[in-house]
């Protein structure tokens, strides 16, 4: 017999339905603090995991879709709808998604050790959500995400450029700091408001929160031999904010509406370019111009 478990991620409910047997709530360890027992509350989606699944033909690659672990390959069926092909860290196939048009019905197919399969259902859960909510004024994000004074402060840029490092440093000379998530913070405009949650994405880093915040704002970093900020213009806000959420730019109901609720977020928050070196100097720049900016 299968089993269900049900889960809440910014605000949003969805199931998972183990069929095959081995399969359960281990494979997502993260997730524990997302666990919802609530009844009767429609879902963002649901998702099979039955390791028996084969799909009839594979469909038109159209794409690859980069969930900072690895590429994924994504193919469009005949009806609207995906498969996706993911492979871990190492190169090694792990995970077949097949997924409805809109992302609100999936199936995955496992394979391979504990670990590799812990990786493959994860990353279709994320995508899942991602793109089942992408009409709904909600971001999936690359970010490090600090929270100082009740307000969330989200810090973008391509791996390597020192986001982790930066809201560490936050931790370490800002008191009362602490750390919403390190890597897939959701962002969602509510109620005329930018808010931000807590995810069981988190790269590297452990922080698997079920919290949320308003938007203080957001900082685009830059490693540079001095510390200097300034405010970005429109046009550099959305080319700083769009890359940083993920989205199939292939998929017109996808992109439109990431790009929409890019355009909202825009409208109710302040936007940063930081030029930095790893030091507490760097911090208390930021610090003092991102408080400033929220209380006003």
């Amino acid at each position: 017999m299968g089993k269900t478990l049900q889960y809440k991620v910014a605000g949003f409910i969805f199931r998972i339905r183990f069929e095959s047997e081995g399969n359960d709530e281990c494979l997502l360890p993260s997730f524990t603090p997302f666990v919802d027992t609530s009844e009767g509350k429609p879902a963002l989606f649901t998702l099979k995991v039955d390791d028996t699944f084969r799909p009839d033909h594979r469909g038109k690659e159209v794409g690859q879709f980069d969930t900072g672990n690895g590429t994924n390959g994504v193919y469009l069926l005949e009806d609207g709808g995906y498969q996706v092909m993911m492979s871990d860290v190492y190169g090694r196939r792990c995970c077949l998604m097949q997924a409805s048009a809109d992302f609100s019905e999936g199936t995955v197919a496992l394979r391979g050790i504990q670990t590799m399969r812990q990786f493959g259902l994860n990353n279709a859960v994320m995508m899942m959500f991602a793109f089942a909510s992408a009409d709904k004024n909600t971001l999936l994000m690359h970010a490090s995400v600090i929270r100082y004074d009740g307000a969330g402060y989200l810090f973008l840029g391509v791996s390597g450029t020192g986001k982790s490092t930066h809201t560490a440093n936050w931790l370490k000379y800002i008191e009362g700091t602490d750390l919403m998530n390190d890597d897939n913070p959701v962002v969602r405009v509510v109620d005329g408001g930018v808010v931000v949650y807590g995810s069981p994405w988190s790269g590297k880093t452990p922080c698997y929160r079920n919290i949320e915040a308003p938007v203080g704002g957001f900082v685009q970093l830059k490693q540079a031999p001095f510390n200097r900020i300034r405010q970005m213009s429109v046009i550099e806000t959305f080319t700083a904010l769009l890359p940083s959420c993920s989205v199939m730019k292939w998929d017109r109901r996808d992109y439109i509406g990431v790009c929409d609720t890019v355009n909202r977020v825009m409208q109710c928050t302040h936007t940063f370019f930081l030029e930095n070196l790893p030091d507490e100097a760097a911090v208390r720049l930021s610090f003092d111009t991102l408080t400033k900016a929220h209380s006003r």
